[in-house]
């Protein structure tokens, strides 16, 4: 299509719609320079709006947001957004080095807009201010940032683009942004982009979709632009330009805001030319390698990798894929795709069906471990037992799974737990530990759900009346001395504290030397560090022999039954176990433990974790 392009510039109130015409270069793009006034002061000042003039062969003349836009705004008066140019005499300048690249991953994946108890879009200065101290208490040193990139529809999640350069400016500036990320580097802690290259939304006025008139500017044109279950479009990742434009995208954000990384939204959709619609992945190979495979798009995000490790050594990258492609973690010059971690979906997923579906004394021990084990050895991966996806309008969270209305009534310490309360407590202790240790090279929590956040996660939106109730997050709850949730909090810190002193997230894959399905205990040894879980709902156990690897002098780290955590406090964590050279289940040493308590009917014992004394093995 030939088009022809200028910019205007709003002017009392009026907008000159040829004001300054482009230059029409070769290879499709179009130039406007625009020199500096008399005073050299900049042509076009700060906040001024902005907008280019599209004129189609066909006659048309098409109003649109530039691409490249880092600063829109919502017009007062409509839904559509505006093109601000954003020039301030001041920028901000980061003040602190981006942070070495830990060698455990602890992410808290956070949304800054509902990062408040208050009903309303929380603001970035409110992030830096009241919730990084959190999550720096909380030991996570990376935060996965959501909803950053512009999108005009709020309760999208971020996941519907229109503005692919600029920062969400609902939530504040693009310097308070910038502060916000400095603020965390200053803390120790990495910062991650969620970016959404998957797709963008449909809108024409403030978006990319038709931006000169065609439908396939950007994207594929035909069926195979739309996806038909997120009503959006689908890039072209075969155009030269396309390419130039995502890349640079990916640059943008780690120059201009100094983000640490990405974590990639979509991946199995753009993975393959069904996107994953109808498609049960069963780790057949044949799922994985033929026409279904979308290799333009594979290419886009091997060439993504391949830049982002060259040009950032720190540079980190997970993948948000379900299928479980092969070679998705493997480095480019081996063939694979490059991205440092995936997540591990199959896990989160995993909790949910044994909570909804099952009865304490029916869990499948072995199934869990399967679930928790299931990946390429070598394929690093992102562990979690909740993340957004289960806190959304029309799931729960664990805690809400687990606990359910009596969180409304029962939470308060100064009342003796009922038996759900009990229950869920200990659960949600053990299920996060168990994801924690076994589960990945990476742990992941969404924000709130550390300390079992109530009921679920809903944007503003005709269908709720336009409501901020659920659309927020409740830290005042920690705050309140006589609710029970600062001990779920309390556990959360120390889980990830003691993680950051031994190292299990680092270190190899785990030896499971029990899965026993009659106790419902679970024992293994990762980091030398001995990990037991007793499940059972009414069974305890005395002097239960656990196999140790290296032999010595064993004590108690870390106890989900220590009263500061919700818990009962029965075991004296003075005691010390010694090993014996008696070989058991296929290890060396062996130890008796004293005891293995059940919480109580219908409930849980909690977990105990053993801490191997490296001095006496040296």
């Amino acid at each position: 299509m030939s088009i022809i392009l200028s910019s205007s510039f709003l002017l009392i109130d009026d907008w000159d719609n040829f004001s300054h015409p482009y230059t029409k270069k070769e290879f499709g793009k179009w130039e406007l320079h625009i020199p500096p006034k008399e005073d050299k002061t900049p042509a076009v000042a700060h906040n001024s709006k902005l907008k280019v003039v599209v004129h189609t062969r066909a006659g048309e003349r098409l109003f649109r947001i530039s691409p490249w836009a880092k600063y829109v705004t919502r017009h007062e008066k409509s839904v559509i957004y505006d093109w601000v140019h954003w020039d301030p005499p001041q920028p901000y300048i980061h003040k602190h080095p981006r942070p070495q690249k830990p060698r455990s991953l602890r992410i808290y994946e956070s949304h800054v807009g509902i990062a408040s108890p208050e009903g309303k879009v929380a603001s970035y200065s409110n992030f830096t201010h009241n919730v990084l101290p959190r999550i720096k208490d909380l030991g996570y040193n990376c935060i996965q940032l959501m909803a950053i990139m512009e999108h005009a529809y709020y309760a999208s999640f971020g996941y519907q683009v229109t503005s692919f350069f600029a920062a969400s400016s609902r939530c504040g500036t693009p310097e308070e942004l910038k502060e916000l990320i400095d603020v965390a580097h200053s803390l120790g802690i990495i910062v991650l982009l969620d970016v959404v290259h998957s797709h963008a939304s449909k809108n024409t006025e403030d978006g990319l979709n038709r931006f000169d008139g065609s439908d396939s500017c950007f994207f594929h044109s035909g069926p195979r632009g739309e996806h038909s279950l997120w009503d959006s479009r689908l890039f072209n990742y075969s155009g030269w330009e396309v390419l130039r434009f995502l890349l640079s995208n990916l640059r943008w954000w780690m120059e201009e805001y100094r983000f640490d990384g990405f974590r990639f939204d979509g991946v199995s959709s753009m993975l393959y030319h069904h996107h994953g619609i109808g498609s049960g992945f069963s780790g057949d190979y044949a799922e994985y390698f033929g026409l279904q495979v979308d290799e333009d798009s594979l290419v886009y995000l091997m060439l993504a990798n391949h830049i982002l490790h060259t040009l950032y050594e720190d540079c980190i990258t997970i993948a948000e894929d379900v299928s479980g492609m092969p070679t998705l973690c493997c480095p480019v010059q081996e063939g694979g795709l490059g991205f440092d971690y995936r997540l591990a979906m199959a896990i989160p997923d995993k909790w949910i069906q044994i909570l909804k579906e099952f009865k304490d004394e029916d869990w499948n021990m072995g199934n869990i471990v399967f679930t928790m084990t299931n990946r390429r050895y070598g394929e690093k991966c992102i562990a979690y037992a909740e993340s957004h996806d289960q806190a959304l309008v029309g799931d729960k969270t664990l805690a809400f799974w687990l606990m359910d209305k009596d969180m409304y009534t029962n939470m308060s310490t100064s009342i003796p737990m009922n038996s759900v309360i009990d229950r869920g407590i200990q659960l949600h202790k053990m299920i996060r530990l168990l994801t924690h240790s076994l589960g990945g090279e990476g742990y992941l929590n969404f924000m709130g759900n550390e300390f079992g956040h109530p009921e679920w996660l809903d944007f503003p939106r005709v269908g709720n009346n336009e409501s901020y109730h659920y659309a927020r997050r409740q830290f005042n709850l920690v705050d309140t001395d006589h609710l029970r949730y600062w001990q779920l909090y309390a556990f959360d810190r120390d889980m990830n504290r003691t993680e950051d002193k031994y190292g299990w997230l680092a270190a190899p894959p785990a030896y499971i030397s029990v899965k026993h399905e009659g106790d419902k205990v679970i024992v293994f040894e990762r980091a030398n560090v001995i990990f037991i879980f007793n499940f059972h709902p009414t069974n305890s156990y005395s002097s239960y022999r656990v196999a140790v690897g290296p032999p010595g002098k064993y004590k108690i780290k870390l106890d989900s039954d220590g009263i500061q955590y919700g818990g009962h406090g029965r075991l004296d964590h003075n005691t010390e176990f010694f090993t014996e050279p008696m070989e058991f289940n296929n290890l060396p040493n062996s130890m008796l433990v004293s005891k293995l308590y059940y919480f109580s009917t219908r409930a849980v014992l909690s977990s105990v974790k053993l801490e191997c004394n490296i001095q006496l093995l040296q």
